[in-house]
């Protein structure tokens, strides 16, 4: 059997829908799928979104829920897996018990681009008793990392106080104030190892709904593909950073929706001439 033909890698996602195919397990599958790994999905609320905003959010429930965890896990070997909107206390708590033993990367989705709320109080709360100290990393933008602590600070000290709950963390950031918006920095918090900054080049794009989405995705599809080498996470995030830059450079320019405008999911026309300017270099651990 020849390398092409070999079984991938099972990657899951438990996460919410996105009716305009930008976030949600639209991004996780065909990001799974762009890595060489087989997309399993968990399906935790199907939402009415466009590049607007969300307009409804239905809620799957928890005997739903747990019925898809058990026909993946007892079927499929999954390699790794990944949390997107949970939206419920309880699904929270499900997903910590069933999944806990697994490559896990949790992405808090708590609030919408459109700032519409996705969790509240008590489903913060289970992430932090429950959730997070059975993950491997946890990727919440600083907006997340502060609700999740109750708290705001620079994103280097969120990250810091979340590996404290016994996961890695990914604190991803915006454009640095002190490069005129030139880069962005995120922070790898490793427990009881310190806070490193991972600097990458900035993208100026409305295009980005969807990013936090296939960036954890894409972690998750990293670990997946390097299940006897569990350690090496910094170089796993920088292969998601990577992987996340060129989708948002390949669909910089499009024209979808009245709003902010999906990452692309696209596979790369490898037929076309490369633009390498738009192609980031894994090995400097660039990041988005």
């Amino acid at each position: 059997m020849t390398a092409t033909h070999a079984t991938p890698p099972v990657v899951l996602s438990v996460a919410g829908t996105d009716s305009g195919g930008a976030a949600g397990t639209a991004a996780d599958l065909t990001t799974f799928a762009a890595l060489g790994t087989h997309g399993a999905c968990v399906v935790t609320a199907v939402t009415a979104q466009d590049t607007t905003g969300v307009r409804d959010v239905h809620p799957v429930p928890l005997t739903s829920v747990a019925a898809q965890l058990d026909a993946v896990l007892e079927d499929l070997p999954v390699a790794a897996a990944k949390t997107g909107m949970l939206g419920s206390a309880d699904v929270v708590r499900l997903v910590a018990e069933r999944l806990g033993g697994h490559r896990l990367v949790v992405d808090p989705v708590l609030v919408a681009t459109s700032g519409a709320v996705l969790g509240g109080a008590d489903v913060v709360r289970a992430y932090v008793e429950h959730l997070l100290p059975v993950a491997t990393v946890a990727t919440p933008n600083a907006d997340e990392a502060a609700a999740l602590l109750g708290r705001d600070g620079p994103p280097r000290d969120l990250a810091a106080a979340l590996a404290d709950l016994g996961c890695a963390v990914v604190v991803t950031g915006g454009p640095d104030a002190d490069t005129a918006g030139e880069t962005c920095t995120d922070w790898l918090a490793l427990p009881g190892r310190g806070v490193r900054a991972l600097r990458h080049p900035a993208l100026a794009t409305t295009n980005d709904h969807g990013t936090g989405c296939t960036f954890s995705a894409a972690l998750a599809a990293g670990l997946a593909h390097a299940p006897d080498h569990p350690g090496d996470l910094e170089a796993a995030v920088a292969r998601a950073g990577a992987h996340t830059l060129a989708a948002l450079h390949r669909g910089r320019h499009w024209q979808l929706g009245r709003g902010r405008g999906p990452v692309a999911h696209t596979f790369p026309d490898h037929r076309a001439t490369p633009d390498h300017s738009a192609t980031p270099d894994p090995t400097r651990g660039d990041l988005q």
